[in-house]
This record gives C-alpha cells, sequence and structure tokens, in this order.
C-alpha cells in the first residue's frame, strides 16, 4: 500500500479531461488506460462550466457516467473541485470577482484562474460547488483522492481591488492590533509615511517611488494567507462530507509566492507539479532539489508528483521534447526522492486550446506514437517497483528555507538585486547532489537536532529567537554553514543592531563592516583558488577563536577574509562572506567531512545515488543522467545480496548503466526486522 491512498501500490496517471471529447472516446480511453497500467486519473479539474451551467443549475449526468465507467474498468479517481477557473456566467453577475493588477487594471475572462482571492462572491460560488461535488461523490467507488482547486497563485497571487484592500487591512488589524503597533513595524517615520487609522492603509499599489519595505513584506504574507484561506474553506467543507478521503493541493515546486511550510500543515500529503526543461543541462538537480523539498513539507512523509510533462510542455518560448528514456528516468528520479505515484499533464492531447501542443500520455498520432510506447513501457516497470511505497528516506544534512526571508532578501532598494534566493542555494545544493548526500529542507523555527550538519546558504531575515536555536544546535556539537547576507533584518525588515549577521554574530565569531557587491560580469579570486561573484563583504572577525580559512586574492579586499571557521561549544560554524557559485564545494567537502556526513554511495560524475528504507526493505536508486555508459562500484550489503527490481536479476560488486540508465536495487529485512 501506498503511503498516500487507499489504491494499491504506487500510482500512475495523469490529468484526464473528458468533457473536451465525445463520449464515445471514453470508452475507449478507459480501455487503454488498463492496457498502460493506470491506477488513477485526475478528473474535474476544469469543469465548473460543465458541472454548473448556472446559478441553480447542475449537468451530473455525464460526470456520473464518466466515473462509472472509470470504476468498471479498475481506475481510481482524484477528483478535484473544479474551483480554479470560474465560469462566464459568474463573472458576468458578479465582475468583481474579476483581479486587479497594481496599476489598476481589472483583468478580464478568458484564460484561468480570473479571480480575486478575496472575493466574496467567488468563495461562496466555489465553497458551494465544493459542497455539492462533496455531497454527490463522497461515497463513490472510485473516489481514492480529493483535489482541491488547482496550483494556487500560477497565474494570480495578488489583488489590488478595493475588496483586496479591507482584506488587508482586517489582516493587519489581527496581526498588529494597534495603529501604533504597526508603525512601529513598517517604520513609517521614515518619508512621513505614519499612520492614525487603518482606514488609511491601502495595498502596495504603483507608487512614484520605492514602496515601503516591510508593508511589502506583509502584502507578501498576507497573499499567502488569503489564498491558503480558499484552498482551508474547501478543505473543511470535505472534511465534514466526505471524512477519510484523503485531500491535496497540487504544489508548484519551490515556489516564491506561498508559503509552503504553511500550507503544508493543512495537507494531508504533499502533492507537485514538476516541469524540468528538457534542454537544462542541469535540470535533473532542480528537480532533485525541488522534490527534496516536496518530501520535507511534511516532515519526510512519502508525497504525489501530479503533474510533469511526458514529453514537452506548450508555454516556454522553445518547448523542446524529452529524448527516447528521459521520461523514465526523471520519473524514477521522484520515486527515489520519496513520491509514492507518478502522475502526468495530460492523459489524451488535447486539440483546442491553449495547451494542444502540450504532450500528453496518449499523443496526438496515438497508439502508434513513441510517446505511447514510453507510457506502456513504464506503468509496466513501475508496477514492479510497489514495495518501494510507503518507503521514506533519512538526511543527515538540512538547508534552511524560510519564505519571509525569500521574501525580504528579494526587496527593491538593497545594495545588489542579484543576491536572488533560488540562485544562491542552487550550487550549494548541486555540490551535495554531485556527492550523493541526502538533503532536507527545514525551517528556521524547526529544531535541527538530529542533523550532522545545518546549511544556511542565505538567511537574511532572522528572527533572534531561531538564531539562538541554531547557536544552541551548534553549541551541542553540530556542523553550520552559513552564506553571505544573512542575519541583516528582523521579523519587520529592521536592521539589527550593530549590523550583519545580527543575532548570528557570537556563533559566526565575525562582523561585517561593509556590503560589497560584485559587477556584474566580474568574479574575484580567493587565496585558495575560488572564485567570488556577485557579492563579497568586509568581514572582521571577532575574538581568537574565530580561524581565516580563505581570503581574497585580489580587489579592494585584498588579503581580507572571505571565509572564517569558529568554534563555539562543542561545535563549529563556518561563514562565507562571498557568493562563491560552484566554488561552494571548497567549503562544503571539508565542513561536511568535519561533520562524519557521508554519501549514500560513491558515484561518478552525472550518477545519482538514493536509499528509500520502509517495511519491504531497503532500495537504492542509481541513475544515470550522461549520454554515455558510467560505471559505479558498490559497496556494503549492496555488493552482495541486492536485486535489481527493474530487470529481476540479481546485482554483485558494481553497475554498469548505459546512457539514461537506471536501477533499483533491493535488499530485504533482515528477519525479526521491519526494514524502517
Amino acid at each position: 500500500m501506498n503511503g498516500l491512498t487507499r489504491v494499491p501500490g504506487l500510482l500512475y496517471g495523469g490529468d484526464y479531461n473528458p468533457e473536451q471529447w465525445p463520449e464515445h472516446v471514453w470508452a475507449e480511453d478507459a480501455r487503454l488506460m488498463r492496457e498502460a497500467g493506470v491506477t488513477m486519473v485526475t478528473v474535474g479539474v476544469f469543469s465548473w462550466a460543465r458541472l454548473q451551467t448556472g446559478p441553480d443549475t447542475w449537468d451530473f449526468g455525464w460526470f456520473d457516467r464518466l466515473l462509472d465507467l472509470l470504476h468498471a474498468h479498475g481506475i481510481s479517481v482524484d477528483l478535484a473541485t473544479a474551483t480554479a477557473s470560474p465560469p462566464a456566467w459568474l463573472i458576468r453577475a458578479h465582475p468583481g470577482i474579476l483581479p486587479v493588477t497594481a496599476d489598476g487594471v481589472r483583468l478580464e475572462f478568458g484564460s484561468r484562474q480570473h479571480y480575486c482571492p478575496s472575493s466574496p462572491d467567488y468563495r461562496a460560488a466555489a465553497l458551494r460547488l465544493t459542497r455539492t461535488l462533496a455531497e454527490r461523490y463522497a461515497h463513490h467507488p472510485a473516489l481514492a483522492l480529493w483535489h482541491i482547486h488547482n496550483e494556487y497563485g500560477d497565474h494570480v497571487t495578488e489583488c489590488f481591488c478595493a475588496r483586496s484592500a479591507a482584506h488587508f487591512r482586517t489582516w493587519l488589524t489581527e496581526r498588529y492590533g494597534t495603529v501604533d503597533a504597526l508603525n512601529h513595524a513598517w517604520g513609517t517615520a521614515f518619508w512621513s509615511q505614519h499612520y492614525t487609522a487603518y482606514e488609511e492603509i491601502e495595498p502596495p499599489r504603483t507608487a512614484p517611488g520605492p514602496v515601503n519595505p516591510t508593508q511589502l513584506l506583509d502584502w507578501r504574507r498576507f497573499c499567502s494567507d488569503a489564498l491558503l484561506e480558499c484552498h482551508r474553506a474547501e478543505r473543511e467543507a470535505l472534511r465534514e462530507l466526505s471524512p477519510g478521503t484523503p485531500a491535496t493541493t497540487n504544489f508548484m515546486s519551490m515556489f516564491k509566492a506561498l508559503d509552503y511550510w504553511e500550507w503544508a500543515r493543512h495537507e494531508d500529503f504533499v502533492s507537485d507539479d514538476a516541469y524540468p526543461d528538457p534542454a537544462d543541462p542541469h535540470a535533473h538537480v532542480n528537480a532533485a532539489l525541488n522534490y527534496d523539498l516536496m518530501r520535507s513539507l511534511k516532515g519526510g512523509r512519502p508525497w504525489l508528483l501530479l503533474e510533469q510533462a511526458p514529453s514537452a510542455v506548450s508555454w516556454r518560448p522553445v518547448n523542446v521534447p524529452k529524448r527516447p528514456g528521459l521520461q523514465r528516468l526523471w520519473s524514477l528520479q521522484a520515486l527515489a526522492r520519496g513520491a509514492d505515484g507518478i502522475m502526468y499533464f495530460q492523459w489524451r492531447a488535447s486539440r483546442a486550446g491553449a495547451e494542444k501542443y502540450h504532450s500528453a500520455m496518449l499523443p496526438h498520432r496515438g497508439t502508434a506514437s513513441r510517446g505511447w510506447r514510453e507510457t506502456v513501457r513504464f506503468g509496466t516497470e513501475l508496477a514492479r517497483l510497489g514495495s518501494v511505497a510507503g518507503a521514506t528516506t533519512t538526511a543527515d544534512v538540512a538547508v534552511l528555507l524560510d519564505w519571509d526571508s525569500w521574501w525580504a532578501l528579494e526587496a527593491e532598494d538593497h545594495p545588489s538585486a542579484r543576491m536572488r534566493w533560488r540562485d544562491l542555494l542552487r550550487p550549494w545544493y548541486a555540490a551535495l547532489h554531485t556527492r550523493a548526500v541526502t538533503v532536507d529542507f527545514v525551517p528556521p523555527h524547526a529544531d535541527p537536532t538530529g542533523y550532522r550538519a545545518v546549511l544556511a546558504p542565505n538567511l537574511h531575515l532572522l528572527r533572534p529567537e531561531d538564531a539562538a536555536r541554531i547557536t544552541a544546535y551548534v553549541h551541542g556539537g553540530g556542523h553550520f554553514v552559513c552564506g553571505p547576507f544573512s542575519g541583516v533584518v528582523d521579523g519587520h525588515d529592521h536592521i539589527h543592531d550593530g549590523g550583519a549577521p545580527g543575532p548570528l554574530r557570537e556563533l559566526l565569531g565575525v562582523s561585517v563592516d561593509e556590503f560589497w557587491p560584485i559587477p556584474d560580469g566580474t568574479t574575484v579570486p580567493l587565496a585558495s583558488g575560488a572564485r567570488a561573484t556577485l557579492w563579497s563583504e568586509w568581514i572582521e572577525p571577532e575574538g581568537p577563536d574565530t580561524e581565516v580559512v580563505d581570503t581574497y586574492a585580489s580587489g579592494e579586499l585584498t588579503g581580507r577574509p572571505a571565509v572564517t571557521r569558529h568554534r563555539h561549544g562543542s561545535g563549529t560554524a563556518w561563514y562565507t562572506g562571498a557568493h562563491l557559485g560552484d566554488s561552494i564545494a571548497t567549503v562544503l567537502g571539508p565542513a561536511l567531512r568535519a561533520a562524519g556526513v557521508r554519501p549514500v554511495l560513491d558515484v561518478p560524475e552525472g550518477v545519482e545515488a538514493t536509499v528509500r528504507t520502509g517495511e519491504h526493505g531497503s532500495h537504492l536508486f542509481v541513475l544515470n543522467h550522461l549520454d554515455r555508459t558510467t560505471h559505479t562500484p558498490l559497496t556494503g550489503p549492496w555488493a552482495t545480496g541486492a536485486t535489481d527490481l527493474l530487470t529481476g536479476k540479481a546485482v554483485h560488486d558494481h553497475l554498469d548503466l548505459g546512457p539514461l540508465g537506471a536501477a533499483v536495487l533491493r535488499l530485504p529485512p533482515h528477519p525479526g526486522e521491519t526494514g524502517k
């Protein structure tokens, strides 16, 4: 049984949009789904206009027949609440539903997600639809999962209409209580921005110059919360009317607009839509990063890859297809990093609409196509991997991620606009991925005890209580590596007393005297041979226990510290005052060795390795992302008694994988052990 639904084994399927097709096609679809090994499909995502044709008129007959047909063919249903795209009749009856931009432009009907998250008319209609669907289908035998909305925030993350403004003021009142408290938090003594009443406050619409940065930060928080209110209303209705059936909404990987730590608390399990670019040679590294986040959001529990492209997407400037074998490899990568199901957008390729060029499990050419052959082949392979379902992953390294800090880091009027969270994170993660070191993401308010090393590529916004938690971790023997421009501001986006690194100063043993951004196209060499790009700092070591590990070798900071190491209690804290790009490996390597972090497997370049362990034993995934054959030595029990579940063959000593090849090795649990 997978760790997500009552459907046995690993889930396999995709978005199914039968309303786009004559009803006689549905029977063929159901038959082909069985042939491909599909176990679950998502239905109803964009069916609102077909299900509710007017304020009080409904058409469920076709949907009843669809669910009955799927159930008769042994296919379970991920049933969407259909609330992501309000129908035209609703918009014309309530034009205030349409969202308004910061410039005052009201967006029109004709795409999707055309609604203001704060609109009471939208919320009431969406909740009514959700309740009606739950009342009708809660006990349908095909129902395995509820799919709330679709990709919250994909097109509209904010609305600046009068209703949103009123909602924002209510949110601020609940957050701050008095206007005096808000004035302090927002620093309104600057530029004569003082408020005397909440009624004077508006959203951060387009203004003559820079907008108050704390107002912008609170607006980001509010927008995430406003969409979450919509989600929670639907979730509570489903919990009331369809108890026992899990519900999820599809996240969009590491998405800036929504605080997924908070959102994940309200999910039964996490699901993700992932669209790595086949034209990007590093796409698999970014995908691994996102999948590790999805696994981490619910504390390591299995998650669901709810959407991916079987081949090309339709929305990039150039939509490169996946070469043969790539969708198989990338699907196995999601399983390797904790997914208990592989789903796609979409089942049958559309003939009309904005996504008619998007690939599908059943392409336009039908069963004669390469894509269909890969769909069937992977369905067969996935069925062999049922013992993976429910298995979990253990990580020795944690990476700190905080949406508040992300939002504050990328605000305007900073020393450099080039300091972007994902750009800072990627080289740190890539260095770990190359070493086959498994990573969890954790929020800074979590207890890091239990991890051998904790990494913070950037913590621009850092609350004193979170800094105290990190400090206690290091004092107790932990190893901490901190990147530049960290510990700069507090939760109100105010500079910490004494400047950076603020509440981390004692732990890191340094002070930042001045930020020294590096101009575009320029790099600065370090004495070790590493090179800094984007950012550097004039830092001053504080105390005899701070060791200078590396210095700048040229430029205005020549001879000054770039990397430091400081003993604190029983542990060690490293600080990099520069963005080192790929050179960060020269810091992380010795830091991880000192922490006792070991790779899952010593792998050659381009090969990825992870382990999932559960009641059916341990599973080692080895994935070759190169276009050439690789040789990977096996060690420990993997070298003597493992079986490759993809081939059924025993494996000894080493693995030779062809281009884009993969192996899933299984070791059964020892007698009397569960494998967990």
